[in-house]
């Protein structure tokens, strides 16, 4: 079977200028050149690219962008060159650290009513933002639903990311993890913790799934595995990923207990424990009594209502009546209450980091 080879095309206007840059500054190997006389093109290969540079070629210079593991040590430190050819040369890190932007601060209320567009995204699922202005860059709330059921068209991948949760609010999905075992069933209630660059697949999924998903900070890389098949054969529980643990809380395992706020109560996901404080997942529902004006001193507390009706107090402001589909998010120290709880209500609750203080207002 013949291969296949596909190159770009740079332009130069004198190649004997170009060789010794990509060949010695740029550590690319020559394959071919000609004419001999008077060379005009040459190709050359290295860092997973093939270059064909050519005398009198009508496109423009270009940028060539390298990640490497050492940007220090290629091209003697140099993070940014332009060949004699004219093409702008950028050398960046291969595996940058994560920058978590500071969170910038404020009262957040969105409402489905309201009709904010969704919009298709990865693997042809359909995104609606929660959070319009990300708190800054800080984090990604999104409310995604999969339209119709069977396969879906993913692919193996990761997420460069610091925390992410998975939960879903209606119907179900399958998917597959790295080291997890076989494919998992989310169903309505469950959510999963993906730690920092665990592999997985969404799979399959019934009609109409829909999930909220979490993402710390807003902007970050999904990259896509080519080498690993799910599952894997090992099962590791225990695996820690830049010392998070995988979670899958099942609804059907709650232990409910008093709340933070009087008058709700709770179940916890295990969440804050297994991600050793990064965050903290809980679900709320109506409990005895009313419950007063309180605020925190957490960075992120995100809310949404998944089912019922509850009114959201906040000082200075007109209250909201929230309903399935909406959701709000709380800056520190500001006071709100919650109040007219349905019998029916189902909060999700979620805060970065996992352990803070509530201080409740004394009538």
């Amino acid at each position: 079977m013949m291969a296949t080879i596909a190159e770009m095309r740079l332009p130069t206007q004198e190649l004997r200028d170009d060789i010794p840059f990509y060949t010695k500054v740029l550590g690319m190997r020559m394959d071919s050149i000609y004419p001999a006389d008077d060379p005009s093109v040459a190709v050359f290969s290295g860092h997973g690219l093939r270059l064909r540079i050519e005398k009198g070629a009508p496109e423009a210079p270009g940028t060539l962008r390298i990640l490497t593991e050492d940007p220090d040590g290629f091209a003697n430190g140099q993070r940014q060159l332009t060949a004699p050819n004219g093409t702008r040369i950028e050398i960046e890190d291969r595996n940058p650290p994560l920058v978590m932007p500071q969170t910038v601060h404020s009262f957040v209320v969105r409402r489905l009513a309201d009709q904010a567009p969704w919009v298709i995204g990865r693997a042809g699922m359909n995104y609606r933002d929660l959070v319009p202005d990300r708190l800054g860059g800080a984090v990604i709330a999104s409310h995604i639903r999969i339209p119709g059921g069977g396969p879906v068209p993913d692919m193996v991948h990761f997420h460069r990311v610091g925390f992410q949760l998975i939960f879903c609010i209606h119907g179900w999905v399958d998917v597959a993890y790295e080291d997890q075992g076989p494919p998992m069933r989310l169903t309505a209630g469950d959510c999963f913790i993906q730690p920092p660059e665990i592999r997985h697949r969404v799979l399959h999924s019934g009609d109409d799934v829909q999930v909220i998903e979490i993402g710390v900070p807003a902007e970050h890389v999904t990259e896509i595995d080519h080498d690993m098949t799910l599952p894997t054969p090992n099962l590791r529980p225990d695996r820690e990923w830049q010392g998070q643990r995988f979670v899958f809380n099942q609804a059907r395992d709650a232990d409910w207990q008093d709340f933070r706020l009087p008058g709700f109560v709770s179940r916890g996901t295990t969440i804050a424990a297994n991600t050793k404080g990064v965050a903290d997942v809980q679900v709320v529902r109506k409990g005895q009594g009313d419950s007063p004006f309180a605020s925190h001193d957490t960075d992120i507390l995100f809310a949404f209502v998944m089912s019922g009706q509850v009114i959201l107090h906040g000082e200075g402001r007109e209250p909201y009546n929230l309903e399935p589909g909406d959701a709000f998010v709380i800056p520190p120290g500001m006071k709100t209450r919650l109040s007219d709880a349905s019998d029916d209500l189902e909060l999700l609750e979620v805060s970065l980091p996992g352990s803070f203080t509530t201080t409740l207002e004394t009538p």
